[in-house]
C-alpha cells in the first residue's frame, strides 16, 4: 500500500482534464514554428495510402526526439491534432500545453481518463496523435508497446495512420541528444488500417499490424542508404545503452570517448564506424550491429530473471513532480526492484515517511532518462503513480537501461501468470 509524500497540502496537477479543440490559428502557428525549427535540416515527409483520408483518425508514431513532433506537423496541416504528452512535457508551461490541446498523462500508469480524452478527440472529428512506445527509443529500434493499444484502436473504430521516422535517432540519439549529427531524415505517413478493417479484426490482429507497420531500425536505415556520420564524437554516450561487455561479461563498466566504445574492466575496445557499424580494435567483433548488442543485453536480463538471480537495490536521490511548475527535491531514499514486489521506493520528507510501490503487473515499461535536462544531467528513472512522478537518480552508475529491460520482462511474466490462473 502506498504512503503518499507529505507535501503539506500542496495540490497536485490535475491530469484528468479534457483537451480543448485546437484553434485554427494554433494549427498554422505550430506548422510555421516547426518549419522554422527544421531550417538547415535535410528531411522528407512522404504520405502513403493517404489519398482521401480525413480526420478523425488515430496517428501512431515512433519516438526518438522532439523533432518527431515537428516532422509530424509537416504532414497534418491543415487538420487539428491532439497529442498525448507526459507531465514532464508540461514543465513550466502547462498553460501552453493546454492551449495547443495536449493531453497530459503520467507514463506507464493506469490512466482511465486518458481513454476518455482520446475518445472525445476522435468524436469531434480530429486527429489523435500518440507515441505508443511512450519514451524515446534507446537505440533506434522499436521499443515495447502494450497489448492494450489494440484494444484502444478497436474501441474507437477509426482509421489508423503509422508515422515512422527514419534517421531521427541518428540525428539526435537518445544517449547523446545534445550533439546533433548531419543526417537526412525520412518520415513516412501511411494509412495502415481503415475503419472497416478495424471493425473486422481482433485485438491481436490489430496489434500485429501496428507492430509490423511501426517496426524500424535506424542503423539498418543508415547502412542501406549509405549514410556516413563523420562527426568525431559519434560514439560518445553509446555506453549508456551498450552497458554490458560481451567479451568479459562485466556490467556497467562500459565507457565511450570520441568514436570508441570500451570496457574499463577488460580494456577491450570497439570503434563506431562512419557507416554505423561496430568493429573491435583487436580480436573478435561480437556485434557489428548496435541493436544486436542491445537485444543481447535484454536476453541476459531475461536469463537472470528466469534463473531467479535478478534483484536491484540502491540509494537514490529523488525529485518529484506533483505539479508542473517545479520539481520537489525529496532527498535520499531507497529504491528496490525485484520479481515479487516490483519497484519499492521508501524515504522521508517533511519528517514523515513515504512508501511508493509499483508491482510488476502495474508497470509494463519504465521511463528512463540519460543526462536528464530538466533536473540535472545524470541518468535517472521515473517511477510514476496516478497522481505523482518520482525521478530517481541512482548512486550506481549505468544501470537504468537494465532496469528498463527487467521491468518489461517482469510485467510480461506477471501477465502470463494472471492469464494462466484464469
Amino acid at each position: 500500500m502506498n504512503i503518499e509524500v507529505n507535501y503539506q497540502n500542496k495540490k497536485r496537477y490535475n491530469t484528468a482534464k479534457y483537451p480543448i479543440r485546437q484553434p485554427k490559428i494554433i494549427v498554422y502557428l505550430i506548422w510555421l514554428l516547426s518549419r522554422i525549427m527544421l531550417i538547415g535540416k535535410q528531411y522528407k515527409v512522404e504520405k502513403i495510402n493517404m489519398d482521401g483520408l480525413k480526420p478523425p483518425y488515430m496517428m501512431l508514431s515512433n519516438h526518438m526526439y522532439f523533432i518527431d513532433f515537428e516532422l509530424a506537423a509537416m504532414g497534418t496541416l491543415p487538420h487539428r491534432v491532439n497529442n498525448v504528452v507526459s507531465i514532464d512535457g508540461y514543465y513550466r508551461r502547462p498553460w501552453l500545453m493546454e492551449l495547443i490541446g495536449a493531453i497530459c498523462t503520467r507514463k506507464f500508469t493506469m490512466d482511465l481518463h486518458l481513454i476518455k480524452s482520446i475518445n472525445r478527440v476522435l468524436k469531434r472529428g480530429d486527429i489523435m496523435s500518440m507515441y505508443p512506445e511512450a519514451r524515446y527509443s534507446p537505440c533506434g529500434t522499436l521499443s515495447y508497446m502494450p497489448e492494450s493499444l489494440g484494444k484502444l484502436i478497436r474501441m474507437n473504430k477509426v482509421p489508423v495512420v503509422a508515422v515512422v521516422h527514419h534517421g531521427n535517432h541518428l540525428h539526435s540519439p537518445f544517449w547523446n541528444f545534445r550533439k546533433k549529427r548531419k543526417v537526412p531524415m525520412h518520415t513516412t505517413m501511411t494509412q495502415i488500417l481503415t475503419a472497416e478493417q478495424v471493425k473486422a479484426m481482433t485485438v491481436e490482429q490489430i496489434n500485429e499490424v501496428v507492430r509490423t507497420a511501426l517496426a524500424y531500425d535506424d542503423y539498418r536505415y543508415q547502412k542501406e542508404n549509405n549514410i556516413l556520420i563523420t562527426e568525431p564524437f559519434r560514439a560518445e554516450g553509446l555506453h549508456k545503452v551498450l552497458y554490458q561487455c560481451p567479451h568479459c561479461m562485466a556490467e556497467s563498466q562500459m565507457a565511450s570517448q570520441g568514436t570508441e566504445l570500451f570496457c574499463t574492466a577488460c580494456s577491450k575496445r570497439w570503434n563506431l564506424n562512419e557507416d554505423g557499424t561496430l568493429s573491435a580494435l583487436e580480436g573478435e567483433t561480437e556485434f557489428s550491429h548496435v541493436p544486436d548488442w542491445f537485444d543481447w543485453e535484454r536476453e541476459q536480463v531475461h536469463r537472470q530473471i528466469d534463473a531467479g538471480e535478478y534483484a536491484f537495490e540502491d540509494e537514490v536521490e529523488v525529485y518529484s513532480m506533483p505539479r508542473c511548475w517545479r520539481f520537489m527535491k525529496l532527498g535520499k531514499a531507497t529504491l528496490k526492484h525485484d520479481p515479487e514486489n516490483g519497484f519499492v521506493l521508501t524515504g522521508l520528507y517533511n519528517g514523515k515517511p513515504y512508501h511508493i510501490q509499483r508491482t510488476p503487473v502495474m508497470t509494463n515499461s519504465l521511463h528512463i532518462e540519460y543526462d536528464y535536462c530538466y533536473i540535472k544531467p545524470f541518468d535517472c528513472v521515473d517511477i510514476s503513480t496516478e497522481n505523482d512522478s518520482f525521478y530517481c537518480y541512482p548512486t550506481k552508475q549505468n544501470v537504468v537501461t537494465k532496469l528498463a529491460f527487467a521491468t518489461e520482462r517482469l510485467y510480461q511474466l506477471a501477465i502470463t501468470r494472471e492469464k494462466t490462473a484464469k
